[in-house]
């Protein structure tokens, strides 16, 4: 399931990362994979921002900002019978995602 293309905060420091997969385990939606022995990203847009990524790697190598945005999204979503949405966009009162 992607959440909202392209507005995951997820970030990687490569050159941190030492391949404990630790974030291969904690992560609810399989957003990294293991490739030669360190992890990357692979599927950024399903990052649901939750942070058990960054609070399990031991070495700091992973950012988010955590928050509710992409949970918003889901509800949104579900209620309104549509994809995913926060409700906010370029324009309104409320400013720009």
């Amino acid at each position: 399931m992607t959440y909202l293309k392209n507005v995951a905060t997820l970030a990687m420091d490569c050159e941190k990362c030492i391949g404990c997969g630790m974030c291969l385990d904690v992560c609810p939606r399989d957003v990294f994979v293991m490739e030669e022995g360190k992890t990357r990203i692979s599927r950024k847009d399903s990052c649901m921002e939750c942070g058990a990524c960054v609070m399990n790697c031991p070495v700091s190598a992973l950012a988010v900002n955590k928050g509710v945005g992409c949970a918003e999204a889901v509800i949104n979503g579900f209620l309104k019978g549509g994809e995913p949405s926060c409700g906010c966009s370029c324009g309104n009162n409320k400013g720009c995602c």
